[in-house]
């Protein structure tokens, strides 16, 4: 055994063919302390022979009949098997699983890490006048970007909304990307995602309404480029709510395209967004597949999006239009005794200053809807909303909203609610 030990030890550090141990400093340091041990153990168990040499001298018999045993010479035999077998393990593993551990060691050098975690606190008086009031864990959020090459990234958002999914975890995205926009303008994304439909910007802590009409999350192929300020993609996907008399395919698209550029203290980005069947977003999707039969619609209803976002100083603005461009049928989504056809739009202004040394942003906006009495939101909403940042990566929001409904003549109640609301939150 001690023989084998010393061989393999020696083989291990002379082969230049297996380069793994001068490549892989850690590695190396493994093996060095590996044979300091194996010097160690094999003095211990000529220490133990020559003991039991001695006893054999003063009792031959004794001394034929047994061999060292008991605790002590047992575990010695197995840490001096393990290091074998580690020695052994490593000298006959073939080129390719060597490289493949050299790389693993350094894997977490290629991952970043992103959370937001937000804690709410709310009160509320409806359309109806009646007053509630909560304490939510609104959103726990936990993303991880790895990047494998140059040329290949993944992704992978999952999320915890309190009272979404069965309180349950999910995963809300997980993509793959080939390219590399530094050095070539295109690249191909595959996986579920967030579909370029709607930009979404907000400093409010409550959702825009556009995106409660027009976002949608669905897995994906889509190609895409940005070179001198020229952004856009074009994406095919297979959606929830299929057209009547067709088979279960993938024939859902869309497009956007947009233009971004910075001019001294000005900044602005301005893009247009198509889909092909806007039943296919969340808002409108979740509410057709209680109405319809078999998640099928008429016909698709194609949808259009546009954005504005401007900066100059600590001034912003955004303004966004999200709509469908022809009306459903009345039997899947009315309006005033007619096919809805529904659209929803926003803009924000805000202001960014600091008090006492804190970064704060100060927002105040305007949101509306049209024919969108049925996705239960209000026609109008003024919102209001302040954010301090009170910590590194800590800030602590306070929002408030007046909504205002469709008149009863409409569908609606005519009625108003409001909303304030305290959030803190974590992002990382």
């Amino acid at each position: 055994m001690k023989k084998t030990l010393s061989i393999i030890a020696l083989g291990l550090l002379a082969l230049p063919g297996q380069g793994f141990a001068a490549d892989n400093g850690v590695l190396e340091r493994q093996i060095q302390e590996l044979i300091e041990q194996n010097r160690i153990l094999q003095e211990r168990v000529l220490n133990l022979e020559n003991v039991v040499g001695d006893q054999h001298q003063k009792h031959p018999a004794k001394g034929l009949a047994k061999k060292p045993s008991g605790p002590a010479v047992d575990s010695l035999s197995q840490r001096l098997s393990q290091v074998e077998q580690l020695l052994e393990a490593e000298i006959s593993a073939p080129p390719a699983e060597q490289l493949k551990k050299s790389q693993e060691i350094g894997v977490l050098d290629h991952v970043e890490f992103s959370g937001i975690v937000e804690v709410e606190a709310g009160a509320s008086e409806s359309y109806d006048h009646s007053p509630s009031s909560d304490l939510s864990l609104a959103t726990v959020q936990l993303g991880m970007d790895v990047h494998i090459t140059e040329w290949s990234h993944a992704h992978l958002v999952v999320l915890y909304e309190e009272g979404e999914e069965n309180d349950h975890l999910a995963i809300d995205e997980g993509t793959i990307t080939l390219g590399n926009r530094e050095k070539f303008p295109v690249g191909l994304t595959m996986g579920k995602k967030y579909l370029p439909f709607g930009l979404f910007l907000t400093s409010m802590v409550t959702d825009p309404l556009t995106l409660s009409l027009g976002e949608i999350g669905e897995t994906a192929v889509e190609v895409g480029f940005q070179a001198a300020g020229l952004y856009g993609s074009a994406y095919l996907f297979n959606g929830d709510l299929g057209e009547r008399h067709e088979d279960d395919k993938i024939d859902s698209y869309g497009a956007h395209v947009g233009f971004a550029q910075k001019i001294g203290d000005l900044s602005y980005e301005i893009g247009v967004d198509w889909l092909s069947n806007i039943a296919d977003t969340d808002g409108i999707g979740d509410y057709l597949s209680d109405v319809v039969l078999d998640d099928t619609v008429e016909e698709y209803v194609p949808g259009l999006g546009g954005h504005l976002l401007m900066a100059y100083g600590p001034v912003s603005f955004f303004a966004e239009y999200i709509g469908a461009l022809a009306s459903f049928d009345p039997l899947e989504m009315a309006f005033d005794a007619a096919g809805a056809r529904p659209r929803a739009w926003g803009v924000e202004m805000g202001y960014s200053t600091e008090i006492r040394g804190r970064e704060t942003h100060f927002a105040v906006g305007y949101q509306g809807t049209a024919e969108a009495l049925a996705l239960e939101l209000p026609e109008s909403r003024y919102l209001a909303a302040v954010r301090m940042t009170i910590l590194e990566n800590t800030s602590l929001a306070l929002e408030y909203v007046h909504d205002e409904d469709y008149d009863s003549k409409e569908g609606g109640s005519g009625d108003n609610g409001t909303a304030a609301t305290l959030q803190l939150a974590v992002e990382f």
